[in-house]
């Protein structure tokens, strides 16, 4: 996972009401299902937690280097992350808000300028979290959202460049 790029500093404006409803998707749900790829290349998906990094427009995990997901990761830094909405019994979940986001993966060790808001972040959305961040196997890594498809519910589906997320994200 290499160091993250710097993202363009959003500029705000009129947010749509499907911006608002990405917006809200991402710092609502709390876990996401994170699509890597094997060391034979192989689709390896995997439930994570991850917090909103407000400040940097990034999702921040926080991972074992035991998990295989880390080990993809690290030898391919590209990956998809889908968060959606929970189902409701009763209604049809064909239309369940979703969005499914390519991202780029890096690494945030502890001296990285990105490191603390990072931290702070994820401990907010998950206080219990605090010891595991002291064991030496765990890293916070930074995934920068590339593009996304984002589904509002039944025949509301759009792509989302890159611009738009760091909007949402900086929410």
């Amino acid at each position: 996972m290499s160091e993250p790029l710097n993202p363009t500093p959003p500029t705000a404006g009129h947010e749509s009401r499907l911006a608002r409803a990405l917006r809200t998707l991402l710092t609502q749900q709390r876990v996401a299902a994170l699509g890597t790829l094997d060391p034979d290349g192989l689709p390896f998906v995997s439930m994570v937690p991850f917090a909103v990094n407000a400040e940097h427009a990034v999702l921040v995990l926080h991972i074992s280097g035991l998990a295989a997901h880390t080990g993809n990761l690290l030898r391919q830094p590209q990956a998809s992350l889908l968060v959606m909405q929970p189902e409701t019994p009763g209604e049809p979940v064909h239309a369940l808000p979703r969005v499914t986001l390519q991202v780029q993966a890096h690494t945030l060790p502890p001296d990285h300028g990105w490191y603390l808001h990072s931290r702070a972040a994820y401990l907010a959305r998950f206080p219990e979290a605090e010891p595991m961040t002291q064991l030496p196997d765990f890293r916070l890594v930074a995934l920068q959202v590339l593009s996304a498809r984002q589904i509002a519910g039944f025949g509301a589906a759009r792509t989302v460049d890159a611009a738009e997320l760091q909007l949402a994200l900086h929410g």
